[in-house]
C-alpha cells in the first residue's frame, strides 16, 4: 500500500479497456450513455487519482466520441476530461491536479436564445506523448498539445501548442522552447529549429 497512491484496479465502472497495472482512485466518475464497447480505453499502467471526472456523454451521438489514454499516462485529482469530441492521450503524459481537457462546448451565436437548447460543438483534443499539462489548466476543443510539450499552470489554451515549447498565460502564448540534451536528438526539429518557433511564437502574440 502506498499512501495517496490509488491501488491497482482491475476494472472500473466505465472503463471498456483496462491495461495491465491500471491505477484507478474509487472516487473516479465516468459519465456516459448510450452502448459502445470501445469509447473508453486506458493502456497499462495509467493512473487516474482522486475525484478525477471522465465525460463521454451520448456516445452514439458522434463517432468520435471517446477517450484514449496512453501507457504510464498519469491524471492528478480533480482533473476533468472530456471525450464528447474525441480526447487522445499519450503516452508518459502528466495532467496536473484539476486541469481540465473540454473536447465539447455550445455554439452560441446560432439558433435559441437558451445556450443550453443550441447545438453542441465538438472538436478532437490531442495530447501528444511526453507532454505535461499544469495544475488548473484548460484546454479546449481542438486544441494539439505536441510532444513534450508543457502547458503551465492555470493556462487558457486555445490553440496548438508545438512539440518542445512551453506555453503560458490566459490565453496561453509560447513563452519560450524547452532546453536541453533532450531537443537535440535527431527526431527533434533540426538545426535552425529555434527560428521556426520564433515565428510561431509571434502567430501566438
Amino acid at each position: 500500500m502506498m499512501l495517496g497512491v490509488p491501488d491497482l484496479t482491475p476494472a472500473h465502472p466505465g472503463v471498456d479497456v483496462l491495461g495491465a497495472d491500471c491505477r484507478i482512485d474509487s472516487s473516479v466518475s465516468v459519465m456516459r450513455f448510450g452502448q459502445r464497447a470501445d469509447v473508453l480505453c486506458l493502456a497499462d499502467s495509467v493512473s487516474l487519482y482522486a475525484h478525477t471526472r471522465l465525460v463521454l456523454g451520448d456516445v452514439v451521438a458522434d463517432p468520435c466520441v471517446g477517450i484514449r489514454i496512453g501507457a504510464r499516462t498519469i491524471v492528478n485529482v480533480g482533473a476533468y476530461l472530456s471525450g464528447e469530441g474525441g480526447l487522445e492521450i499519450g503516452a508518459d503524459v502528466l495532467i496536473g491536479p484539476h486541469a481540465k481537457l473540454l473536447s465539447a462546448g455550445h455554439a452560441i451565436d446560432e439558433g435559441d436564445v437558451i445556450i443550453a437548447r443550441n447545438r453542441i460543438t465538438r472538436a478532437k483534443i490531442t495530447v501528444e506523448d511526453g507532454a505535461w499539462i499544469g495544475a488548473g489548466a484548460i484546454v479546449l476543443e481542438g486544441v494539439t498539445i505536441g510532444r513534450g510539450a508543457v502547458v503551465a499552470a492555470g493556462a487558457l489554451v486555445r490553440q496548438d501548442v508545438p512539440a518542445g515549447m512551453v506555453a503560458a498565460g490566459m490565453p496561453a502564448r509560447l513563452i519560450r522552447a524547452r532546453r536541453g540534451e533532450a531537443w537535440q536528438q535527431p527526431e527533434t526539429p533540426p538545426s535552425g529549429w529555434r527560428r521556426v518557433w520564433s515565428a510561431l511564437a509571434s502567430v501566438w502574440r
